[in-house]
């Protein structure tokens, strides 16, 4: 299966806007452009392709994007001009200003649609730095300034410790996912996971490490694959998990592979990537699952109870069985995967 990407339906909004800001007369610096969080399938036809060091990393996106023929790396670097793709997120929007000022650029665009909360960046950044132009286009707003003089440090991007009564202390970082907290799903299906788990273990989207480490502190594991897309996260489950039998992998869950079968996978998978819901991100997990798993290997998987995985889990495994629910959650359990998928089964509950 292809990786699973969150590839913009028209990746012409940016586009143009940065089109018709030229054509009204901005103007750039000379010197490298460092563009901050693109995502695969936009274009900046206006800006000089030559210039341009994208820094993405998501991988499905950072993979897209260097295939697209972009020089693309996972951190910052030193430029002079910065362009900053606003997220969802606004505080990783501003982590991601302050992060331009730190390295050192002089002039920094900032661009985003209304639903990414440009209009209230555009006022944050009013508040402390002269803001040069701005213009508007495709529900979106870009707009440029130079930040010379002004203080962003408090925008920077602080860890935010999480505290877990059984599995002690989490680091994380604005932009993760659940920063704030254990999330819910997670903690529900921590809470049933068996006391004994198979040897060779994966988590596919391991984010910060906390199914990772509910696993770990489980008897019988002895590695635990942590495989996450987000080179941020993974980063913060490094240092969460110090553990030897853990291996991690920056790559993307729907096309990640081992040499050998698994025995046994964990998941929260992810089932949206922008705002629009994308259930075909679980789904491709789950088919994942079944190819690493052997024969007799065991996945358990939490998900919201409105997505469909129950036809690809009665598809794709032997059996499977709800172990838990909640108002919000389910907790499968789904064993052996077939090798080649089969009729839809009704779930044993």
């Amino acid at each position: 299966m292809a990786p699973i990407s969150p590839i913009l339906t028209d990746p012409a909004p940016r586009e143009a806007r940065l089109t018709l800001a030229f054509d009204e007369g901005l103007s750039l610096p000379d010197g490298e452009i460092c563009v901050l969080r693109p995502r695969a399938g936009e274009r900046f036809d206006p800006l000089p392709a030559a210039r341009l060091k994208m820094v993405q990393g998501f991988r499905p996106d950072h993979d897209a994007l260097a295939q697209a023929g972009w020089s693309v790396a996972t951190k910052a670097v030193t430029a002079p001009v910065a362009l900053v793709c606003l997220p969802r997120a606004k505080a990783e929007g501003l982590a991601l200003i302050a992060q331009a000022v730190e390295m050192g650029a002089e002039f920094i665009l900032v661009d985003g649609q209304k639903t990414d909360g440009v209009e209230s960046v555009l006022r944050a950044v009013r508040a402390r730095a002269e803001v040069l132009g701005a213009v508007s286009k495709a529900h979106g707003k870009l707009f440029w300034f130079a930040p010379a003089g002004a203080d962003f440090g408090d925008w920077q991007a602080l860890p935010h410790l999480v505290q877990d009564p059984a599995l002690g202390q989490f680091r994380t970082l604005p932009g993760v996912f659940s920063a704030d907290g254990v999330d819910p799903g997670s903690a529900l299906l921590a809470q049933h996971l068996p006391e004994k788990l198979p040897a060779r273990m994966a988590d596919l989207g391991a984010g910060w490490g906390y199914l990772s480490a509910a696993c770990l502190a489980r008897s019988g594991v002895e590695v635990m694959h942590l495989v996450e897309a987000e080179a941020t996260a993974l980063e913060l489950a490094r240092e969460n998990i110090k553990d030897p039998r853990a291996q991690f992998h920056w790559d993307d869950a729907a096309s990640f592979t081992l040499s050998g079968p698994l025995d046994g996978v964990v998941m929260n998978p992810p089932f949206h990537t922008a705002r629009k819901p994308q259930p075909e991100l679980g789904l491709a997990f789950i088919a994942t699952a079944a190819r690493l798993l052997g024969n007799r290997g065991k996945l358990w998987l939490v998900a919201n109870r409105h997505l469909p995985y129950e036809q690809s889990l009665a598809s794709l495994f032997t059996t499977h069985e709800i172990l838990a629910e909640t108002g919000s959650f389910r907790v499968w359990q789904a064993q052996g995967p077939r090798r080649k998928p089969a009729a839809v089964t009704r779930a044993r509950r």
